[in-house]
């Protein structure tokens, strides 16, 4: 060897801020009591998360590695972990923007108007889930929807195979103290408009309805009670935990031969600690036989024998995936209030 190995790229800047920049030189104002250090001004490079801003200087990029408490049974990432990393990723893009207060993703004007984010809508495509130890980059931007809400979109992208998951939400904004939406305030939209790109993860044409389940689903979970670690900063519910209910309502041998491709969940009101939430969950008419094993869009088994008495034994036929329907609720002595409407699209694995 000639001499020490040198790092290379976002690794080689990372490496050289960590060791060379004071914290008032990143941005960072240090107190004695923080330990935080919230930049208040913009940073081209998070030297201690390997994130870089990108996109003409709005979009941000991370990369991430896939942790062995990140992952199930089967060594590939749970739904849940990649919920997170979700999460993760856009509350570092605000971090490095300079705009973050002290709260949940909050800006500072937001902070003066007692406003935080609520997230109204998520959608979330995985064709192959990341494995145990996999490098993943984690792109993310912010863009407008309507008036007075906000876009974020994110790429997640595996570094050994340059395979894409996609994923998009909308967001609104909530009054901390009346809990009821607010309309976003100017000085806020001034915040962070600069940060919108017209660019889209997801192409949806026309955004399919999801109906109101009957309380005579064929699956329900009753009585769930959050936990206090099921709360976030802003004292509701995460949004992981509703996909950790969705999913724990369909049948085990039904998860043990499928694989989650995508996700959509609509939400309609926050769940607090108080709260006794039922999960309720419907397949697809004809999706199911009664044994829970899978009809393959009606292409049973007697279908499949007589495809072999036909000399049809090699041939192959495009499986449509198998879609159920969720509803979590909080349940009252006069009426249910809906949390969250949810659709979920399975392969066999």
């Amino acid at each position: 060897m000639n001499g020490p190995i040198r790092p290379t790229g976002v690794a080689s800047i990372t490496a050289s801020l960590i060791s060379t920049a004071s914290p008032s030189e990143v941005g960072c104002v240090p107190k004695k009591e923080s330990r935080q250090n919230i930049p208040t001004k913009k940073q081209l490079v998070d030297p201690f998360r390997q994130g870089v801003i990108i996109e003409g200087g709005v979009g941000y990029r991370q990369t991430v590695v896939i942790r062995s408490y990140e992952v199930g049974a089967d060594k590939t990432a749970t739904l849940e972990s990649i919920f997170n990393l979700l999460q993760e990723t856009a509350l570092n893009h605000v971090w490095v923007s300079g705009l973050l207060g002290d709260g949940f993703g909050a800006t500072h004007g937001m902070m003066r108007n007692n406003l935080i984010w609520v997230v109204t809508k998520m959608q979330v495509q995985v064709d192959n889930y990341p494995i145990w130890g996999e490098i993943m980059e984690v792109e993310t931007w912010v863009g407008a929807s309507g008036k007075n809400g906000m876009r974020r979109d994110w790429l997640i992208r595996s570094h050994a195979t340059g395979q894409v998951y996609t994923c998009d939400s909308t967001w609104v904004m909530m009054n901390k103290k009346t809990r009821r939406l607010s309309k976003m305030p100017e000085e806020v939209r001034a915040e962070i408009s600069p940060w919108f790109i017209e660019k889209h993860a997801i192409q949806e044409d026309t955004p399919e309805k999801i109906n109101k389940l009957d309380p005579k689903a064929k699956y329900v979970n009753k009585d769930l009670k959050p936990t206090r670690s099921d709360l976030d900063m802003n004292h509701h519910v995460n949004n992981v935990k509703y996909v950790k209910w969705m999913l724990e309502t369909i049948p085990d041998m039904f998860l043990e031969s499928h694989q989650l491709s995508s996700i959509i969940l609509e939400y309609r009101r926050e769940c607090g600690s108080s709260d006794i939430v039922q999960s309720l969950c419907e397949p697809d008419e004809g999706g199911l036989l009664e044994d829970g094993a899978q009809n393959d869009n009606g292409i049973n088994r007697l279908t499949e024998i007589s495809l072999a008495t036909e000399g049809f034994e090699g041939c192959s036929y495009k499986k449509s995936p198998l879609r159920y329907t969720h509803l979590l609720q909080i349940t009252g002595e006069t009426k249910n209030e809906e949390i969250v409407r949810g659709r979920t699209t399975w392969e066999r694995k």
